[in-house]
């Protein structure tokens, strides 16, 4: 420790810092704009100068290593006259437009002007110009003018998401930001540019020239996207969602979020929002009351299952739902006699332990990793702040390694990579566990080969000290699930390293600990959405879009006598429900969601329903009493909570990701021997809210899907770029524009899942055809 003197008062900070780290300490402000504690150290503002003694001349305290014995003064004559000096230079090109510029109310020059600016310039000359850029759906780079050059977007690009899309071009007065030859900015985290940028160069696109700060209330709430669970600010005016801002939580999302969290709440006011309760009558839909719509379901599901039974009703649930409406949804099933309940509609292996699968270790851990094992993840877009901290730890030496079937680029350095075909995942993981057995002078249970790329891996693992073996949404989804499971458990045992699944939505783990899945006897989505029951409850899902596989998920639900869709948007449940309940989405609505830490995260509604929209968790407690059901008088979404979860406090005893190893046998699926599908679900297609949201909708990575070919494929079918080709699966066939990939093995084509282009085809894993377009 390195003991200075800053203001009178003695301070203590680790050799190697910054006089800015130990005024942070001390608590002492120093006026800045281009220091930002997650960022590299540019000195590009110069606005923190402060005196030193001893120095010939003020020093900026964010690039002046501290000494011992150092004395720093921030308030001295000679500190503050340096420091308006840089304010007179930076205020000498930026244009007077605080009235119309969306930072005003909440801009770090606009603040600092007060207490560093002059009343009056001394410039007389021109100001300069920058043009301005068009760097995609998101972000405003309209006035350019008012930039600093502080580099913090710069600086976020490179070293946080990963890729620099923004550059400073040219010298002097001529210096200014652009992306590279026209490009757009196209991270999935961009958005945190908006947050970063001090002044009004940079501002969000879709909330531009709409609302004003002191106009919004700020409310806390919780993403209802991937399972970091980021948590937010959601800005509100009359009722309406205008703006959403990270929460800064060191422990989940640090100080950012993903765009998803960001820009979806424009789906909240979209045109497609269900507000009116509405029941199908002769072919035609009208609206209706709530006691009508509910009592119409509730004599439908007594009628149901007095004639075909309780099992001829299931209820499928999404992991977007919160505790307390997975909870209802589930008792109510079970309430009706029917054990018919499952959120898992995207799996197709469905063996599952006593406790809720979890990441196996803390979000923040990810930072601080030395090893990690990824198996079967789309990273960087499943979970793009999970990508975010491995990233930071692969900058610090941490060896990650991938086994996936592709080379998905995901912006950091990779020790390895191993590519297979789906059906030779299992095999792969178990060429790794007979590597670790080798060098521990053991045999695995697994069989296997230590292949030279399973021995790079298991050597890895057996070395440093805090380690990961991590299951992506693939791996869950896949159909040897929990064979990968117990192979990547007993590799982590051998190895010393946690394991966990990534999981896959805002509240996998919560809907596992509600038990949203099917006790003994009842089917599980797999089984409800091939096997046509009588009748379905939907909460939050669009079978058309969130099943495995999609095209039997709508054959089935057109087979049914009765679909009750509870949803708050019009969807392509019009063609075959019966009834549509208006439900609140997550800004509407009181809930709670456990991420994939196992940390509970309880949040209020932010705004007032719209219309007759009411929160699910009150649609199902009074569905329950219009049936006559026991326990469904609760009165608040906390008593729902309690009654779900019980004990927070132990929620951490009811995690678990152990797998029964007797059972794994290390071969291929049936699914093996000609092509073989991978698909992804595009992070803008993920679920409801993304799905409707203007501005992700017009970003790159909603382009509609096309079908990447390995280069053997490519070549063999004779496709130049540009070419089309016919993809058939389960009795459909689409037409997709063709890419090749070089990375995919000569058995597989990726076709993305989730979207309408290609809900008519089969499974997610499984065979697939593909024949050039005629």
């Amino acid at each position: 420790m390195v003991e200075i003197e800053l203001d009178g008062k003695k301070v203590e900070v680790p050799e190697g810092s910054m006089v800015m780290h130990a005024a942070e300490k001390a608590g002492t402000y120093v006026p800045h704009f281009c220091y930002h504690k997650k960022l590299s150290i540019a000195a590009n503002c110069r606005m923190c100068l402060v005196e030193v003694e001893k120095a010939p001349k003020p020093l900026p305290a964010c690039a002046t290593p501290v000494t011992q014995g150092m004395i720093v003064r921030t308030k001295s004559d000679k500190a503050v006259k340096a420091q308006q000096g840089v304010m007179e230079f930076l205020l000498i090109n930026h244009p007077l437009d605080c009235p119309i510029c969306d930072q005003g109310g909440e801009c770090q020059l606009q603040d600092l002007a007060v207490g560093y600016g002059a009343s009056n310039s001394r410039y007389a000359e021109e100001k300069r110009v920058v043009f301005h850029k068009d760097v995609g759906p998101l972000l405003s780079l309209e006035e350019m003018t008012r930039c600093i050059h502080c580099t913090r977007c710069v600086r976020f690009g490179q070293e946080i998401a990963g890729q620099m899309e923004l550059g400073m071009v040219n010298r002097g007065e001529h210096s200014e930001i652009m992306s590279f030859v026209g490009d757009t900015v196209d991270s999935e985290l961009s958005g945190n540019m908006i947050d970063l940028c001090p002044v009004g160069a940079i501002t969000s696109k879709p909330y531009r020239y709409s609302a004003r700060p002191w106009e919004l209330s700020r409310r806390k709430s919780v993403s209802p996207h991937d399972s970091t669970g980021s948590n937010l600010i959601v800005q509100v005016r009359a009722g309406r969602v205008m703006r959403v801002l990270p929460l800064e939580n060191e422990a989940v999302n640090e100080c950012w979020i993903a765009d998803r969290d960001r820009f979806s709440y424009e789906a909240l006011n979209a045109n497609e929002r269900l507000t009116q309760p509405m029941l199908k009558q002769g072919g035609q839909w009208r609206e209706v009351d709530w006691t009508t719509a509910l009592e119409y379901v509730a004599n439908g599901l007594k009628q149901i299952r007095e004639q075909h039974g309780a099992h001829s009703i299931g209820a499928l649930g999404t992991a977007h739902s919160t505790v307390e409406e997975l909870h209802l949804l589930a008792k109510l099933v079970r309430g009706l006699g029917s054990e018919n309940i499952d959120f898992r509609t995207r799996h197709a292996d469905f063996a599952a332990g006593q406790g809720a699968r979890w990441l196996g270790t803390s979000i923040a851990s990810l930072s601080t990793l030395q090893r990690a094992l990824v198996v079967g993840s789309f990273l960087r877009k499943d979970h793009p702040l999970f990508a975010q901290r491995l990233r930071q730890a692969a900058k610090r030496g941490c060896q990650v390694h991938s086994l996936h079937a592709l080379a998905d680029d995901w912006l950091m350095p990779m020790a390895s990579t191993t590519i297979a075909e789906p059906s030779a995942w299992l095999r792969a993981l178990a060429n790794v566990a007979a590597a670790v057995a080798a060098e521990r002078g053991a045999a695995s249970p697994f069989g296997g080969e230590a292949t030279e790329p399973a021995v790079v891996v298991a050597r890895s693992l057996l070395s440093g000290e805090h380690k990961a073996v991590l299951l992506g949404n693939a791996a869950a989804q896949h159909p040897q699930a929990d064979a990968l499971l117990a192979v990547a458990n007993w590799i982590a045992e051998q190895t010393g390293a946690t394991v966990g699944y990534l999981s896959e939505a805002a509240n996998t783990v919560g809907a596992q600990l509600v038990k949203a899945m099917p006790g003994q006897g009842g089917l599980n989505a797999g089984q409800m959405l091939t096997e046509s029951l009588k009748a379905y409850l939907l909460l939050n899902v669009e079978p058309e879009l969130d099943a495995a596989n999609a095209a039997q998920a709508l054959k089935v639900m057109h087979g049914a006598e009765m679909v009750v869709a509870m949803t708050a948007f019009k969807t392509a449940a019009l063609d075959y429900a019966d009834v549509l309940l208006p439900i609140a989405p997550f800004a509407e609505t009181s809930g709670t969601f456990v991420n994939a830490e196992g940390r509970v995260q309880s949040f209020f509604g932010v705004a007032k329903p719209q219309g007759e929209t009411r929160p699910a968790w009150k649609v199902l407690r009074v569905l329950g009493n219009v049936l006559g059901l026991q326990g469904f008088a609760q009165e608040t979404s906390e008593e729902v909570r309690a009654e779900a979860l019980g004990d927070v406090e132990q929620l951490r005893s009811r995690l678990d990701n152990r797998a029964v190893a007797s059972q794994v046998k290390a071969s291929a699926p049936a699914a093996a021997g000609g092509l073989e599908r991978i698909a992804h679900v595009p992070i803008y297609s993920s679920d409801a809210l993304v799905r409707r949201a203007p501005s992700l909708q017009m970003t790159a990575d909603a382009r509609p899907p096309v079908a990447w070919l390995p280069a053997a494929l490519w070549s063999q079918l004779g496709l130049a770029p540009g070419a089309r080709v016919r993809v058939s699966q389960g009795g459909a066939a689409v037409e997709l524009l063709a890419v090749p990939d070089a990375s995919l093995p000569a058995q597989c084509v990726r076709v993305a899942a989730g979207h309408p282009a290609t809900a008519a085809l089969g499974a997610m894993f499984g065979p697939i055809r593909v024949e050039r377009a005629q």
